[in-house]
């Protein structure tokens, strides 16, 4: 099984506040482990944000790693702050922001062969 690290990354997010975009979807025949995520305010004034993973095994459950978190302007928030995340075949993360394409998210991780 070959193990590779990528970097994923969105200069602005969603395109619509309200409405979840999707950063990363694990693809078909990998599991992820989720390194790190972190979310920057774009924005001049604050916004909350929101990322979600959704259980594409389970009857698509969809549980919040953050719900509506103020970010001052031009500020980060680490969403993972040292923990790991183990994502499935299909499973999905989806960043929203309480307004539209305010959000700089960039997200790593190690994707390996199953």
């Amino acid at each position: 099984m070959a193990n590779t690290f990528r970097l994923i990354n969105n200069a602005v997010m969603p395109s619509s506040s309200g409405t979840p975009d999707t950063l990363y979807t694990v693809p078909s025949s990998k599991t992820t482990v989720v390194l790190g995520l972190m979310l920057c305010n774009v924005n001049t004034s604050q916004v909350t944000a929101s990322v979600t993973v959704t259980d594409n095994e389970s009857t698509d459950i969809v549980s919040h790693l953050l719900k509506d978190v103020p970010i001052p302007a031009g500020s980060s928030i680490e969403v993972m702050a040292g923990n790991k995340l183990v994502l499935e075949t299909t499973d999905i993360i989806k960043v929203d922001c309480s307004v539209a394409d305010k959000i700089s998210a960039t997200m790593s991780i190690m994707e390996i062969d199953v």
